[in-house]
C-alpha cells in the first residue's frame, strides 16, 4: 500500500507545509506547539490511505485544526498559570503580510476554541460554511453562529486604518533609538494619551507583571529603562513587522533576544508589546 512510503507522503505534504503553519500559529499563538501539530499532522498523512484522498489540502487543514482544537484545551489550563501577561509567540517579517496582527491574537485568546476556529477558517482563511463544519463537525449554521460571535468579540481588535508601511517601520526606529538614548521628549511625542506596555517574561526573565496604562505610567518606565540601557547595552538586530505591526528585534544586556511591537492609531504609538520569555524567541535565532 503506497499509504507508508515516506518519500511519496513528503512529496505532497511538504508544499502545504506553509500553509498549514499559518492556520496552526492562528489557532494556538505558539510556534513550536504549530510545528508540533503539523508534524503530527504528517505523520497521520504518511499513515493515510493517500489514494482515497481527493483533496489533500482540505483533508491536512483538517487534521491541523482539530489537532489544534484538542491542544487549545491543554492551552487554556497552561495561561491559567502562566507568569506575567501572555503574549503569542513573535513572528518577524520584513514585509507586512500578516492577515492576523497581535491584537487580533490577544482578542482571540477570549474566544472559544469553535469560535476561533470558525473565525479562522471562514473569516481569515476564506473557506465557505460548507468547509467550515465538516473540519470542526458542526453544522454550517451552527459554524455560521459562532463566526459571527467571534466577530463581535474581535471587532474592536481588528485594524481600522491601516499604517503606512514605511511610516511604521520609521517609527519604530525612531522608539528603538528614543528609548535606548533616553531622549524622553522624542519619545514622548510618540505616544497616545493613553498608550499602554505590555511585557511578557513568563517568569523567566524580568518584565512588569500587570499591563502598565497611560502616558504618564508609561514614561516613567521608559525612563527607568533608558537609565539601565545607558549602563548595559541593548542592541538593535533588525527592525521589521513583528506580527503585523511596525517593530524590531533586540539583543539585550544579558545575552538574550527581546522583539518590541508598536500598535498605532492616528500616527501615535496606542500600544508597546515586549516579548522577552526566551522560550518564545528560540526560533528567531
Amino acid at each position: 500500500m503506497t499509504g507508508f512510503n515516506q518519500e511519496d507522503a513528503a512529496a505532497s505534504f511538504d508544499p502545504l507545509r506553509p500553509k498549514l503553519m499559518r492556520v496552526a500559529y492562528r489557532m494556538l499563538g505558539s510556534v513550536t506547539d504549530a510545528e508540533d501539530m503539523v508534524q503530527e499532522a504528517f505523520i497521520r498523512w504518511m499513515k493515510a490511505d493517500r489514494n482515497a484522498v481527493l483533496e489533500p489540502e482540505a483533508f491536512l487543514r483538517r487534521t491541523v485544526t482539530r489537532l489544534c482544537l484538542d491542544q487549545l484545551k491543554s492551552a487554556r489550563r497552561q495561561r491559567e498559570t502562566y507568569v506575567g501577561p501572555w503574549l503569542p509567540d513573535p513572528v518577524v517579517e520584513e514585509e507586512e503580510q500578516e492577515d492576523v496582527t497581535l491584537p487580533l491574537m490577544l482578542a482571540l485568546e477570549r474566544l472559544s476554541p469553535l469560535e476561533r476556529a470558525a473565525f479562522l477558517l471562514h473569516d481569515v482563511f476564506g473557506l465557505g460554511f460548507e468547509e467550515v463544519a465538516a473540519t470542526i463537525e458542526r453544522d454550517p449554521a451552527a459554524c455560521r453562529q459562532l463566526a459571527a460571535r467571534a466577530r463581535t468579540h474581535v471587532r474592536e481588535a481588528r485594524a481600522r486604518f491601516q499604517v503606512d508601511k514605511q511610516r511604521g517601520v520609521e517609527l519604530a526606529e525612531a522608539f528603538y533609538a528614543a528609548s535606548r538614548s533616553g531622549d524622553m521628549k522624542a519619545l514622548g511625542a510618540m505616544l497616545a494619551a493613553d498608550v499602554s506596555v505590555h511585557a511578557d517574561g513568563g517568569g523567566k526573565r524580568p518584565a512588569a507583571m500587570e499591563p502598565i496604562f497611560g502616558f504618564d505610567a508609561v514614561m516613567k518606565v521608559h525612563a527607568y529603562l533608558a537609565d539601565q540601557f545607558q549602563k548595559s547595552g541593548s542592541k538593535l538586530v533588525r527592525a521589521g513587522f513583528v506580527n503585523g505591526l511596525p517593530g524590531f528585534i533586540t539583543l539585550e544586556a544579558d545575552g538574550e533576544l527581546q522583539t518590541t511591537a508598536l500598535d498605532i492609531e492616528d500616527g501615535k504609538i496606542a500600544a508597546i508589546y515586549v516579548v522577552r520569555n526566551p522560550d518564545k524567541l528560540r526560533h528567531l535565532h
